[in-house]
């Protein structure tokens, strides 16, 4: 269980597009809203880690990518103004 003294920053509203929710399971989209919203950002490269470290005090967007099991890759992208959270697929930059 997260705790609001846990959480790094608000997701705001939460979207998940539909092809996320097609492809991923809930239990992986979940376990992955958790790590992103306590800052840690899975599968970034490290100048991606340090812009999100960095994005946490100058209200910039923050990314996070994640794998499942089977190699599927996901993102979880949080907006600067912290108003909105989206879970979605590369294919869908």
């Amino acid at each position: 269980m997260i705790l609001s003294s846990m959480m790094k920053f608000n997701l705001g509203r939460l979207v998940i597009s539909p092809a996320a929710l097609q492809t991923l399971s809930e239990d992986e989209i979940c376990r992955a809203i958790d790590q992103h919203v306590l800052g840690q950002w899975g599968d970034v490269s490290e100048h991606e880690r340090d812009a999100n470290e960095l994005a946490l005090s100058t209200a910039s967007t923050l990314l996070s990518v994640y794998h499942t099991d089977i190699g599927t890759e996901f993102r979880i992208m949080t907006t600067g103004d912290r108003f909105m959270t989206t879970v979605y697929l590369p294919s869908e930059d």
